[in-house]
Formats: C-alpha cells, sequence, structure tokens
C-alpha cells in the first residue's frame, strides 16, 4: 500500500482496516505444513494396534513406521489398521509364511510355464535332476522347501549355476508375490525408486524380507487416491489391482444403462487389447447420446488405472444416466465379483470374500 502522507490515517480511519486485513490475507496465503509425525508415537500406537500373538512386536512397528515416513502416508489409526489386517490375513504376522505341499505345487506350475513357451519337459527334468551344491538334486531340494523365499531362492540358484539354466528356465519362476503382504514382485519393480533401504542382492530377495515386503504391500495398499468411504475397497483393490472397485461400480451402472450383460470385474481394458471389449462395446452403444466418439471412450476407459478417468465424460454421463435411471445415486464403488486363482489356493475363493475377511480383521483391530 503506498502511504500519501502521516496523516492518511487520521484523515482516512478506513485505511486502518484495509491494512491489518492485507497484512492478516499475507500471513494467511502460505498455509503452514501440519508437523510431521513423531516416529516414537506412530510406533507406540502400532504396538497398541499390534495383535497380541504377534512376536518381535519393536520391529513390526519400526518397519510399518519407516515405510509410512517414507512415502510421506498419513498414520492414521485407520491407515494403520488397514495394514496390519492384510498383513495378518496374508501371512498372520509371519516375514517367510509356509505354505504346503508347495514343492510340489511349483513343480506342477513349472512344467505348465514350460509347455506355454515350448521348453521341452524332458530338458526341465534333466536340469532339476542335476546334483546341487550339498548332494541332492534340485528336484529333490526343490520338493523339501517350505515357503517362497525358500523357493525363490532355490530357482535363482538352479538359473545361476546350471549350464543353459537361464536359457532354459529364465520366466518360468512360479513365485510372483512375496513378504508378509504377499505383494507382487513386479509391482515392487515398478515401485522401487525411492526404497528407504539399502541392501544386498536382487528386489526381488529384498521382498521377501520383512521390512521390504511392509514396505512394498503398504505402497499397493495405500499409496494411490481415492474417493472411497470405506477401506473395504481398498482391500478389495489390493487383491484385484488399483481402481478395481471404483471400476466394478461404473461397469454396474454401464450394464444397468446399456443392457450388456458385463462382468464386474474392473478390467475396463484389457492389457495389451487392440480389439473392444464387452465394456467398451458397451460404451460405445452410448456414443451417441453421450456426445462421444468411439476413440474419445477408448483413450477415456484407458485412464481406468488412475483416479483422471473420475473426470471424464464417459464416466459423469454414464453414471448421470444410471442415476436418473433408479431414480437415486447408484454405487460408486462395488467389490469386484472374481473368482481368485493361484495353484496355492485349493478352494473356490473370490476377491469379495478377501476384502471381507480383511475388512473383518480390520474392525476389530479399530476397537483395540
Amino acid at each position: 500500500m503506498l502511504i500519501e502522507s502521516p496523516n492518511l490515517f487520521k484523515r482516512r480511519p478506513w485505511a486502518v482496516t484495509l491494512l491489518a486485513l492485507a497484512l492478516l490475507q499475507g500471513c494467511a496465503g502460505r498455509p503452514e505444513e501440519p508437523p510431521a509425525p513423531d516416529p516414537a508415537q506412530v510406533r507406540a500406537q502400532l504396538l497398541r494396534l499390534l495383535p497380541a500373538h504377534v512376536k518381535d512386536r519393536e520391529g513390526w512397528a519400526k518397519d510399518i513406521q519407516v515405510a509410512f515416513e517414507a512415502q510421506r502416508l498419513a498414520p492414521s489409526k485407520s491407515n494403520l489398521c488397514a495394514v496390519l489386517a492384510v498383513t495378518e490375513q496374508e501371512s498372520t504376522f509371519n516375514a517367510d509364511p509356509q505354505v504346503p505341499n508347495l514343492g510340489r505345487i511349483a513343480r506342477g506350475e513349472i512344467d505348465r510355464r514350460a509347455a506355454r513357451v515350448h521348453v521341452p519337459r524332458l530338458l526341465v527334468d534333466a536340469a532339476l535332476k542335476t546334483p546341487s551344491g550339498n548332494g541332492q538334486s534340485y528336484q529333490q531340494r526343490l520338493l523339501a522347501v517350505r515357503s517362497e523365499k525358500q523357493l525363490s531362492a532355490l530357482y535363482d540358484e538352479v538359473i545361476a549355476r546350471l549350464p543353459l539354466g537361464r536359457t532354459l528356465l529364465d520366466g518360468l519362476n512360479p513365485v510372483h508375490t512375496g513378504g508378509p503382504m504377499q505383494v507382487s514382485i513386479d509391482f515392487a519393480e515398478h515401485h522401487a525408486q525411492d526404497y528407504p533401504y539399502a541392501y544386498a542382492g536382487t528386489l526381488r530377495q529384498e521382498v521377501f524380507s520383512r521390512r521390504g515386503g511392509l514396505y512394498f504391500g503398504i505402497a499397493h495398499l495405500l499409496g494411490y487416491p481415492t474417493h472411497y468411504q470405506r477401506q473395504l475397497y481398498r482391500f478389495a483393490d489390493f487383491n484385484a489391482g488399483w481402481y478395481a472397485s471404483r471400476n466394478a461400480a461404473f461397469q454396474a451402472a454401464l450394464s444397468q444403462v446399456s443392457g450388456a450383460n458385463l462382468a464386474l470385474d474392473g478390467d475396463l481394458i484389457a492389457p495389451g487389447a487392440i480389439m473392444p471389449g464387452s465394456t467398451e462395446l458397451a460404451a460405445r452403444k452410448l456414443g451417441a447420446k453421450l456426445g462421444l466418439r468411439n476413440p474419445q471412450i477408448r483413450r477415456e476407459l484407458e485412464q481406468g488405472n488412475s483416479l483422471a478417468f473420475e473426470d471424464s465424460e464417459l464416466y459423469h454421463g454414464v453414471f448421470a444416466l444410471a442415476d436418473a435411471r433408479a431414480g437415486q445415486a447408484v454405487p460408486r464403488a462395488l467389490l469386484p465379483g472374481i473368482v481368485l486363482k493361484s495353484p496355492k489356493i485349493t478352494r473356490k475363493l473370490t476377491t469379495a470374500w478377501f476384502a471381507e475377511r480383511v475388512d473383518g480383521r480390520y474392525e476389530r483391530c479399530m476397537n483395540r
């Protein structure tokens, strides 16, 4: 403010008020960031929330707190309980959980993967019958493994030590998740740029450590923005992929207004798909009504793995039609209808079953 003369404020009393407001606005223009959470308080909170049976409670609390701090995630009670619930469901707080009959399951999976890439079974048999460093054949050691960490390490040894091991077996490792939260190793390899620990060996091996498995599991569970009203839908996404619950709700709305019978699996565009799938074809039926051409529909469906999809014309248009048809707002999140498939699963399980089981553990944690 330009002061014309020393008597300005006497001649114009309102100038005092304007000057005060300007100073206050200047102070308020840069809101202070909330102070960083105290690591000791976060660990103390975790010690109260961890189930009573957990051993080395201090170690679990430290690894979780460091992961939250490194990823700048809010260590709210809800977020902490979400992590504890998934960990309890996936491993009962065992950094290297054992799997019954894992050796036989792994051998069958190796054979299936080899067949898909046309590696003859005779060559795989010959490779696994080779004596290893301790005198046993690799096949004998394979059948004796009890955990995925042991299995992955053995497989890496087979590839490294056998002649043509990498040529014959590279890419056939049957272990693709690991650690106390059973996080995808592929996910970890794509989100390792800010990993806070120095480590020897490979990132795959780091995923099987408690600190690594928790860090990448927490990133997968909480490291993306959503508008979900309940953690239940994050639990489903943890199993089915980011935004699967939101996308399943979109598919349900699209099915209602287009008349198409869609699988509510959360996959709007199949990875690498060139031809339109069922969800895209259903959206195209509404193209004229929504004023959208096919290329735009494809571009917006390709945003299905990000929050930006919720700002698209397709998303708003489909839900506007569905809300009008129902006479009320239809759900913006649904549990995906996916049957879980894995060599380790011996009975019919679904993503909804997983999410609801974790949600029960979450509620017990919130009440502790």
